[in-house]
């Protein structure tokens, strides 16, 4: 046989030995993502267990743990969110103690610098000793649950994927055990992500900066209350106690540097707009097919990989006085109990109420001390160090008055710092201890309505909207919460620290918080829009949701009849754009042979994913904000194209000569037409240059994406990493302030940035009828077959089985696993 020339026999030696790499790099990537994953057969020593604790899963990995005492049952769920979240929980901890420096480098230290400013972890430190011994038991049973299985994966590289990548940057990291605090932790990232109305409050400031106060009023409008429903009718405070029906401006520097610290907080944390807040609405049994309660609930956050939720189901194999506990739902990865879901008698869903528990105070400051009432007073100081992964620690000194931390120093300039000025401080009540971890145990084991209420009084921070139903055929509403009452003003806008004017006087006693019992309507409809009528005093917020998705859910469920599973869920899904119905009939009107507009024609308003109308009136939207409003705002106040915005715009229809039709940047002046017309003609440019040149083939999803990305590696900007860790895109229905409310940014694209991110219905009549789906998977292991099994259906609007009870419960159980003393 005769021989290849040298240079071919060369070639092919480099080749194989390319792929021998090749083969051998694959191999070693998939032992170590493999060497992570848990085992969910078998028997597992678990020390400290007083008995035998069974835990069972289906094939979507959820756990269901079964145990004979409260402190054996925590410690097994403990071990189980370990085994699935360990680095995510890590990680969790280092964002609100404010430490990612030490795993990621210098590229985190400006959110550490918040946080540390904001002083998460001492307020999650004091909180533990606040809260009540049992809570404290079962924290700490918790916790040696999470710390066992540290001890019995010592290699990190056993522990998750994420530590042998991190290895390449920081290697000799060893996980710290864990702590009650750890847990309370994340609570504080909660109330950040729904911190109500700060952002409005400071876009307000900002946008004062280079407007007058009446222009900006304009962009602030007030809550419809003769078009949009309230969640409690007819309330008021009488006596002291809520009742209701039942049939039972400062430096402009200072300000930017704020708003400059909320940008440095990750995208995990949301954004605080008040389209991230959920939908949940009860419907009692008058209106259902059973003749019991349907409850639904979807919290809209930003989307996570994995999902900021995490399934479990907690059972006493007897329940009794001495283990009462017997709940199935959502809970947080490092959070002990279930946050969202139902036990035997009762189930409960969450919103974000929205109250304004933030004010923003204007500090005249030296570097040692602020003005109030005319006398200097020693500002409150403390130094933390950041250590730094690769660098030097970093050492930043937090400043205080008595309303808060001076958040505006982090990121403001050190030389005016040090000759004083004007500052601005955050009073928030997420910043004092308090005992919302009581409540989550109090909620997991409520029976009826009044231990349901005695449970949420202690639930202070994030203040939410209650929605409640039980076995018995009731329904009802509760809005818990710290809400402050001031001696002056609305929190609209920062005001004056050194007047003494504007404190705080105490809470709303939870006795005058709205509350709802079995309503004559019969169903009860939360979505982030006004609570209760204007007259309700005191202020809860000026900054509510403008009810465009409560008055959908409200219409739906009044014109559906009797409602079943199936009816609640299509309803979740439910994508139909309320201001549609203004604005386009604009666009034909003025732009009608515009390229793309005669899709408008005849359209429902509705958004699926294959929508042609969709696509093309939601890029003329964008454009209109943009033309219309960026020219006269500054960074920070330029809209997103949420309901806020709808109803601005609903106004300046009525008025086409107002200044904010005009262009500031050219020499003529426009008004209302030709502005929505050149909004019309850029969207049809960039439709054709995007999905093609014919209209008819242009579709909502494929503008409106989400790209599943990892809280950590996902954003590493190397691209073989990020591939092994996100997952996507999902071309989506919905949008903003749309039942299916997947939110996107107008500043930005149309690209997904909030999402419902999780959604379940529970049926009263038999708790094994009820559905639930993630918008990821119960795993946070790469790889895994739970990492993102439930995401294509999240994205196609289904749902899947929620079972409780151990007939329903064993069928559908693929791998148990024994913890034993």
């Amino acid at each position: 046989m005769r021989e290849w020339p040298r240079p071919a026999r060369w070639g092919v030696r480099i080749v194989a030995l390319l792929l021998v790499i090749v083969v051998l790099a694959a191999l070693w990537l998939v032992w170590t993502v493999r060497r992570a994953f848990p085992d969910y057969s078998g028997t597992v020593k678990v020390p400290g267990l007083a008995a035998k604790v069974e835990v069972k899963r289906d094939r979507y990995g959820i756990p269901q743990i079964y145990a004979d005492s409260p402190d054996d049952l925590l410690k097994a769920q403990g071990y189980v969110t370990a085994q699935d979240r360990f680095w995510e929980m890590d990680f969790r901890r280092h964002v609100t103690a404010g430490r990612l420096s030490e795993l990621f480098g210098d590229t985190t230290l400006d959110t550490d610098k918040v946080v540390r400013t904001l002083g998460w972890r001492k307020t999650a430190e004091q909180e533990v000793g606040l809260l009540k011994p049992e809570t404290r038991r079962l924290l700490e049973s918790y916790a040696a649950g999470v710390n066992t299985w540290l001890d019995q994966h010592e290699n990190t590289a056993t522990q998750a994927f994420e530590y042998s990548v991190l290895g390449f940057q920081r290697s000799g990291y060893k996980p710290e055990r864990w702590t009650p605090a750890d847990s309370i932790s994340w609570l504080k990232a909660m109330a950040w992500d729904l911190r109500s109305n700060m952002d409005e409050e400071l876009g307000r400031a900002l946008a004062d900066q280079k407007l007058p106060k009446d222009r900006v009023d304009q962009l602030y409008p007030g809550y419809a209350y003769d078009r949009m429903p309230v969640i409690v009718k007819d309330g008021k405070v009488t006596g002291g106690t809520f009742t209701s029906p039942q049939a039972k401006t400062g430096s402009a520097r200072a300000l930017s540097s704020v708003f400059e610290a909320i940008n440095a907080m990750p995208e995990m944390l949301g954004n605080g707009a008040p389209e991230i807040g959920s939908n949940s609405w009860v419907v009692g049994g008058a209106h259902t097919t059973t003749g019991k309660p349907l409850l639904a609930n979807d919290p809209h956050l930003a989307p996570h990989l994995p999902s900021v939720w995490y399934q479990a189901g907690l059972h006493c194999r007897t329940v009794s006085e001495a283990c009462p506990y017997d709940v199935t739902g959502f809970t947080f990865s490092g959070l002990p109990g279930v946050v969202i879901g139902h036990n035997q008698r009762v189930a409960w869903g969450f919103t974000n109420l929205g109250p304004d528990v933030t004010d923003l105070y204007l500090e005249k400051t030296t570097p040692t001390t602020y003005e109030y009432k005319g006398v200097q007073e020693p500002l409150q100081t403390r130094s933390e160090t950041i250590k730094v992964a690769g660098a030097k620690d970093v050492t930043i000194t937090v400043r205080a008055s008595r309303h808060g931390p001076l958040i505006s120093d982090v990121m403001d300039d050190p030389k005016k710092l040090a000759t004083g000025g004007q500052s601005v401080a955050l009073r928030w009540t997420a910043l004092d201890p308090g005992t919302t971890a009581d409540a989550i145990f109090a909620l997991n084991k409520a029976t009826d309505w009044k231990s349901f209420r005695a449970g949420a009084a202690q639930f202070q921070v994030p203040s939410q909207n209650l929605v409640y139903a039980d076995v018995d055929g009731n329904i009802g509403y509760q809005s818990p919460g710290r809400i402050p009452v001031r001696t002056k003003g609305d929190g609209t806008r920062p005001v004056p620290g050194w007047d003494g004017a504007h404190e705080w006087k105490g809470d709303i006693p939870f006795e005058q918080l709205p509350t709802s019992y079995n309503p004559p309507e019969g169903y009860i409809v939360t979505a982030n829009n006004a609570v209760v009528g204007p007259s309700y005093q005191p202020l809860l917020t000026k900054d509510w949701g403008y009810g465009y998705r409560a008055q959908r859910i409200d219409e739906v469920i009044k014109q559906t009849g009797k409602l079943d599973i199936a009816a609640m869920n299509a309803l979740q899904l439910d994508t139909r754009n309320g201001f549609a119905s203004t604005l386009a009939p604009e666009f034909l009107r003025v732009g009608k042979d515009v390229k793309g507009a005669d899709l408008l024609t005849g359209w429902d308003f509705t958004q699926p994913a294959g929508s042609a109308p969709a696509a093309f009136y939601n890029a003329a939207w964008r454009h209109l904000l943009l033309r219309t409003f960026n020219d006269d705002l500054p960074e920070g106040t330029r809209p997103d194209g949420g309901d806020r915005w709808f109803e601005v715009v609903r106004t300046l229809l009525t008025h086409p000569d107002d200044p904010y039709w005009d262009d500031s940047t050219t020499p003529t002046r426009e008004t209302r037409d030709t502005i929505i017309r050149a909004s019309m003609e850029d969207a049809s440019a960039e439709l054709t240059k995007r999905l093609g040149k014919n209209p008819a083939k242009w579709k909502w999803g494929d503008l409106h994406t989400l790209t599943l990305t990892n809280e950590t590696f996902g954003t590493s900007g190397i691209a073989p990493i990020e591939k092994l860790f996100n997952r996507g895109p999902l071309h989506l229905s919905g949008g903003q302030s749309i039942v299916n409310a997947t939110g996107w940014d107008a500043q930005e694209g149309y690209g997904v940035d909030w999402v419902p991110s999780m959604r379940l219905v529970a049926d009263l009549s038999n708790f094994d009828n009820s559905r639930y789906i993630n918008l990821t998977g119960s795993s946070a292991h790469p790889y895994s077959k739970n990492y993102w099994d439930q995401s294509p259906l999240w994205a196609r609007g289904e749902t899947i089985p929620w079972p409780s009870t151990p007939t329903a419960i064993t069928p559908r159980t693929t791998d148990t696993l024994t913890l034993t003393p």
